[in-house]
């Protein structure tokens, strides 16, 4: 791994088109967004419906701050990893939780820079459409953890506009911007010893022997260990990636690309698995 890349607006440019070039062969997306927290905090017993409630009143009203892009292949091989850095979120001006906003800054993001040198969200999301449109919906696939915020607010400055008011229409412009979906923390639930899903991505890496580059808590080094925990994940478990696509943690509408899909999951693999552990 060679190093993660800062995006400003004045490489912006540059590093889209290094992204365009590298997706022939690099063409699965590990994806990460960093955002100002949470509005409406989601009791844990919260019905789909009303988690899905809160993720619209909270992205509708808040602003991406960072995205983390990892361009890796079906070996794990990495082809480059980036941060784009927003420009749009204003902490004067716009809704946000303070100490999600603290915890951003200690780990090193500075809002100062963001909206003076970074790049428009709006302008990111036009560039990189039309990189999805040169290679394909089909074969480009997104590789998430807990993904249910990093794509609504990937969808939101796609559509240009606010959620869908329903999941099932969440889970449809999902499929149709997107198309295949893949939810590492989902696909945890079934591989034995990881704790039936319920842990956060750093605790999982660990698990996995999956060692971090750079800091937590900035989207560049959260996707780069999202996509190297999901290839640890598919080698260990042998992992039938096609029955994990469009399933996302939290709710069970599937995302579906527009084509028939199989929509029955694996039964969890047998404890045997559990020695590929270290």
């Amino acid at each position: 791994m060679g190093s993660i890349e800062i995006v400003w607006s004045n490489n912006f440019e540059d590093a889209m088109s290094k992204i365009a070039v590298l997706m022939e062969t690099f063409p699965i997306v590990g994806v990460d967004t960093e955002f100002p927290g949470f509005l409406h905090n989601t009791p844990r017993a919260a019905s789909e419906s009303e988690r899905y409630d809160d993720l619209k009143y909270n992205v509708d009203r808040m602003k991406i701050i960072q995205l983390g892009i990892t361009l890796f292949d079906r070996f794990g091989v990495i082809g480059g990893v980036w941060q784009i850095n927003f420009c749009n979120f204003d902490p004067d001006l716009d809704d946000h939780v303070s100490s999600s906003i603290e915890l951003l800054k200690r780990n090193g993001i500075d809002l100062v820079k963001n909206k003076r040198d970074g790049v428009d969200a709006y302008t990111f999301a036009d560039k990189f459409c039309e990189i999805l449109v040169r290679y394909g919906r089909d074969r480009v696939r997104w590789v998430t953890f807990h993904g249910l915020y990093d794509l609504a607010y990937m969808l939101k400055i796609v559509i240009r506009d606010e959620l869908p008011s329903s999941i099932m229409g969440y889970v449809e412009h999902i499929g149709h911007v997107f198309g295949r979906v893949y939810d590492v923390k989902f696909m945890a639930k079934y591989c034995h010893g990881l704790l039936d899903g319920e842990l956060g991505l750093e605790k999982l890496a660990k698990l996995l022997d999956v060692e971090r580059f750079g800091e937590a808590h900035q989207a560049g080094s959260d996707s780069l260990l999202t996509a190297a925990t999901f290839s640890k994940m598919k080698g260990v478990y042998g992992l039938p990636e096609m029955m994990f696509e469009g399933f996302l943690y939290g709710i069970s509408a599937r995302i579906k690309r527009p084509r028939p899909m199989i929509a029955v999951l694996p039964p969890p693999p047998q404890p045997i698995l559990l020695g590929y552990i270290r």
